[in-house]
């Protein structure tokens, strides 16, 4: 099977790095890890990086000078150069480590309601973001709006899982202050038109921040090509560790906007009537920095620049065409969002019949098939198509046709075990 898909990588060698992968589960059963858009799994070379951090390394990072403290900030200063380049920012000084996108994407709203003008959200702005964004990129402009009076707007999607840009002139206009959305839908895996969104908003000085939780892992992120003006991603969803995000901004922004939290680190100067602080990107660093989890971040980007963006995003395309056919052959279930693999990621969350999604993940778990049921945390968009919930199964750059096979194998067992 695998022969016949062409751009697939070589899968049998890679998943010897991801020893997870030979986890034998219930009565016997290999695990298919399918919750990939969730947590990706952590390879050899990024665990080894990790241990020998601990074991050889260990101390915090710029504050001292004995030799653990210097290989540890050395380290840690190094992994911001290999995200720096991973994404293609013109400066090292504009990548910021947080403890998650979630974390960055706080971090912005925060920043634009402490901001002095022209940046400053308040009751005469606006705020968009899109119906299908994760609640990570929901819940944050909400505060944000309850706390400065500005307005709340979003673009709505159609019934194949797009955005409905028809009124984009109306919803952005001169009122919006900050365009925050996805690049690639978690829930649908729809990949939005970054080109025209941007566009627009550049059109009437609006900010633009782009969540690239669904992106980085899986195709070329290049943020200059992207010219928005922050980026959010996270690590664990890309073979790295959890605990460690990463906010891009642009650094005129990083300049002018004032720091969310304050701490160690971050200052410059401080007397007991007031502080100054220190440039970006330790302006907004605050405390001690969640150091192995950068550099295991590191490490991550470092195995993925050795099999290469554009080879993974070929395989992941080539897995998701089939999974997206083979899927529906399936009697009675309906993917949710696009039905074809052109312009979407690897994350297809579909309903079936009338089974609940909980019931379906449970089933295909006794089967030792990994799947993720819920929201995904993005209960606006089961709203806009009224259903309950969905599952979804996300696939990464170890994923196989076969195991493509092995899900709607397990689908058809579902079917057969409740009638």
């Amino acid at each position: 099977m695998t022969q016949q898909l062409p751009g697939l990588l070589d899968t049998e060698t890679l998943r010897k790095d991801f020893p997870i992968l030979d986890r034998v589960l219930h009565d016997g059963k290999k695990l298919v890890y399918l919750d990939n858009a969730a947590t990706s799994q952590t390879p050899r070379q990024v665990l080894d990086v990790l241990t020998e951090y601990y074991e050889q390394h260990n101390a915090n990072v710029h504050r001292g000078v004995h030799v653990l403290a210097e290989e540890a900030t050395a380290l840690y200063e190094g992994a911001r150069d290999k995200v720096a380049e991973f994404i293609n920012a013109p400066s090292r000084n504009e990548v910021i480590f947080t403890k998650n996108a979630s974390e960055s994407l706080n971090l912005v709203a925060n920043m634009l309601g402490w901001a002095d003008e022209p940046y400053r959200v308040d009751s005469d702005t606006e705020i968009v973001i899109t119906e299908m964004e994760h609640h990570s990129n929901i819940v944050p402009w909400q505060l944000l709006g309850q706390r400065t009076g500005a307005k709340l707007k979003w673009f709505g999607l159609t019934d194949d899982g797009r955005l409905d840009l028809s009124n984009i002139d109306e919803i952005i206009n001169e009122k919006t202050k900050i365009v925050s959305f996805t690049l690639v839908s978690n829930i649908m895996g729809t990949v939005n038109p970054v080109e025209a969104i941007v566009r627009r908003a550049q059109e009437v000085g609006a900010l633009v921040c782009i969540d690239a939780s669904q992106a980085a892992p899986h195709m070329p992120l290049d943020v200059q090509a992207l010219q928005a003006d922050f980026v959010a991603f996270t690590g664990h969803k890309m073979c790295g560790p959890t605990g460690i995000g990463v906010l891009w901004g642009r650094q005129e922004l990083l300049e002018d906007l004032p720091p969310f939290l304050g701490g160690g680190e971050m200052i410059e100067t401080v007397s007991m009537h007031s502080s100054t602080y220190a440039p970006a990107p330790h302006k907004f660093e605050a405390g001690t920095p969640p150091i192995s989890q950068a550099i295991g971040l590191g490490a991550a980007v470092d195995y993925l620049n050795s099999i290469g963006m554009d080879k993974i995003a070929q395989h992941e395309h080539a897995i998701t065409e089939y999974a997206v056919g083979r899927l529906q052959e399936v009697p009675d279930l309906r993917i949710i969002g696009p039905t074809t693999a052109e312009d979407r990621g690897a994350a297809i969350s579909f309903t079936l019949g009338d089974i609940h999604p909980h019931d379906v993940g449970q089933v295909l778990d006794e089967q030792g098939i990994a799947v993720r049921v819920g929201h995904h945390c993005a209960r606006p968009v089961c709203l806009r198509y009224g259903i309950p919930a969905t599952t979804r199964a996300s696939f990464y750059l170890y994923s196989t046709p076969a195991e493509v096979d092995a899900l709607v194998e397990g689908l058809e067992h579902v079917r057969n075990f409740f009638g």
